[in-house]
């Protein structure tokens, strides 16, 4: 009787939740049945070298180490049978731009990629309402030396958000296709404006009938010491409802800690959210010393950490991807 009690207060929670948070439509209390996680620290670390480890040379903004990252982003995908979206039938979608170059008097034409991905919904319905999962595999590449580096690895920022991509993409992969379509994108060149995140919104590689929500992910390689041990935060919590209906589901997100900091502005996200599409980052960044700095190597991460980062984060996506609930922006919250 005691477990049967403690059972219908938790519903009654949840209920009380789902009403005061005004997620009732389409919000259903039963959480999915979770499955045996394939997100593990082995796949974690393989991920992770091969996106920064020194080979890579730092992906820096539109550079052919950036193009070597997409690629190999795009082999992974594949393996996944996750759906080419991008250019001609390839995962990848090449954008043109021009770049002020330090020292020219002019600027020059450059070319960044992007990585995106398709798994397409089930549901007759539903199939036409798109969630993105998203990450930009840029940063910085080759620059000034520190303390006798000069190799900008990159691993916290942003080979962290592209890896937890790959094992969320893997972890729908691994049980029924979703309801709705499930588009996985990587952003070249968000280091130098957000290029491939705004070429991405502006020429989207496949019908964004109905864009739902997009979770950016990035920065999650160590945890933060602001918030409690184990969670990670979201850009811009309090601007919409999606927040607080993920943490029903059992997502371990709080609030940005460091809203001085802008980042719900900073962060390819805010592209897609000025076109009013519900859009956050989801991120743990402490604000630790070695942001744009070559010690952001695969020494300092923790993987334990990030590997229960991922793990929180899929059965609150495998929701909200086959449920018909739609988040809004709250009153004042969209940019």
């Amino acid at each position: 009787m005691k477990i049967h009690r403690i059972q219908i207060k938790r519903i009654g929670i949840l209920l009380l939740l789902t009403t005061s948070l005004g997620l009732a439509p389409g919000l259903s209390v039963a959480k999915p049945p979770s499955s045996k996680s394939t997100v593990t620290e082995k796949s974690v670390r393989k991920y992770m070298q091969a996106l920064a480890g020194d080979e890579m040379r730092g992906r820096g903004s539109a550079t052919a180490d950036e193009l070597a990252a997409a690629k190999y982003i795009a082999s992974q995908l594949k393996l996944l049978k996750i759906k080419p979206a991008g250019d001609n039938g390839t995962f990848l979608q090449s954008v043109k731009f021009t770049r002020r170059v330090r020292g020219a008097p002019d600027q020059a034409e450059a070319t960044t990629t992007n990585v995106i991905g398709v798994l397409p919904g089930r549901d007759p319905v539903l199939a036409k309402e798109t969630i993105l999962l998203s990450a930009h595999l840029d940063h910085l590449g080759i620059g000034k030396e520190v303390n006798g580096d000069n190799l900008y690895n990159g691993a916290d920022d942003d080979a962290s958000g592209v890896t937890a991509v790959l094992e969320l993409a893997e972890a729908l992969m691994s049980g029924p296709r979703p309801k709705r379509t499930v588009v996985f994108a990587l952003f070249g060149s968000e280091e130098i404006g957000g290029q491939g995140a705004r070429y991405f919104q502006e020429h989207p590689p496949v019908p964004f009938e109905s864009p739902v929500a997009n979770l950016e992910i990035e920065m999650i390689g160590r945890p933060d010491a602001a918030v409690p041990r184990d969670t990670l935060w979201l850009t811009g919590y309090e601007r919409s409802n999606l927040g607080p209906a993920l943490r029903v589901f059992g997502a371990r997100l709080v609030a940005d800690p460091h809203p001085e900091q802008r980042f719900f502005q900073r962060s390819d996200n805010i592209v897609l959210a000025r076109k009013g599409i519900v859009a956050h980052t989801v991120s743990s960044f402490g604000l630790h010393a070695d942001y744009h700095r070559p010690s952001d190597d695969l020494a300092h991460i923790d993987f334990v950490h990030m590997t229960d980062a991922i793990k929180s984060m899929v059965e609150p996506i495998k929701w909200l991807v086959n449920s018909s609930f739609k988040p809004e922006w709250n009153k004042g919250g969209r940019p």
